[in-house]
């Protein structure tokens, strides 16, 4: 007869043993990450590969806001998990979490409704009623900063301070 603790321990290692014979017949393509991409340039008759890397400071912004925001998760998680803190705290530090969730989802989609509506690359940055827009593109025009503005302060009931600077690629 077979009791529960053998049932479970079948069980978990032949899941281990089919994830693992899958992760090896997985082609290589899947698990290599590719940071290059290739442009063809036609000059005259001849065609040039041309390989740019993504180092732009939309990157830099990106990775910067990405690695401020997950100190603070991080601090906040100790905060949730923590046996010292009272209920009120762990709550104030939950809402807090519920608030950056929230405005990471909103800053991803502004960026793609921006490249959406008007094809730039962008960065959002969304700090309280600050709203910060970076788009790179070689033309500074003041109608589509306007457009852009007028496009996320349509998501908001109150009224929001939002700056867009344009960068040379």
């Amino acid at each position: 007869m077979i009791n529960k603790q053998n049932l479970w321990f079948l069980t978990l290692f032949s899941l281990i043993l089919i994830l693992s014979v899958y992760y090896i017949t997985m082609p290589n393509d899947l698990l290599t990450v590719k940071n290059t991409t290739e442009v063809v340039k036609a000059e005259d008759d001849s065609s040039t590969t041309e390989t740019i890397e993504e180092t732009s400071p939309l990157v830099a912004m990106r990775v910067s806001l990405e690695e401020e925001r997950q100190n603070e998760m991080d601090v906040l998680q100790e905060q949730l998990t923590s046996d010292s803190m009272t209920s009120e705290e762990k709550n104030n530090a939950y809402e807090k979490l519920k608030y950056l969730n929230e405005i990471q989802g909103k800053e991803e989609s502004f960026e793609k409704a921006i490249k959406k509506n008007y094809k730039i690359d962008c960065f959002v940055k969304i700090d309280n009623s600050d709203v910060n827009v970076v788009c790179v593109s070689e033309k500074h025009d003041n109608t589509l900063a306007n457009n852009i503005m007028r496009l996320i302060q349509q998501d908001y009931d109150t009224k929001m301070y939002i700056t867009v600077k344009f960068q040379s690629s």
